[in-house]
């Protein structure tokens, strides 16, 4: 992660302990340690967690995709209903009756 050797390594040691003395290096060292250790555990956390959820959407994706690719009620309706469809064998040639309507405010006489 840092490339640091064990000659830098040393030499930050040497520094650490000029500057803090021996009481409180120790203690520091720890403290240094458990922020880096609970840092790094919080970092993989937040990344596992958006792992996850790439992971869930790419399947909620490919289900979508799959029902939408097996799902039959387009053809059923086509299959029940020609004419709705518009396509298809089944009216293939066939010419629609033009539409009349005796119910409209046009032929109401009183």
């Amino acid at each position: 992660m840092f490339d640091i050797g064990m000659g830098e390594l040393g030499l930050i040691a040497v520094v650490g302990l000029l500057v803090l003395g021996p009481e409180r290096l120790p203690r520091v060292a720890r403290t240094t340690g458990a922020l880096l250790r609970k840092a790094r555990q919080s970092w993989h956390s937040v990344r596992a967690d958006i792992e996850r959820e790439f992971a869930a959407e790419d399947l909620k994706q490919t289900l979508r995709q799959t029902a939408a690719a097996a799902d039959p009620s387009a053809d059923w309706k086509r299959a029940i209903d020609p004419g709705a469809g518009g396509h298809g064998a089944a009216n293939a040639g066939q010419v629609a009756p033009p539409a009349t309507s005796t119910d409209g405010p046009a032929n109401e006489q009183r």
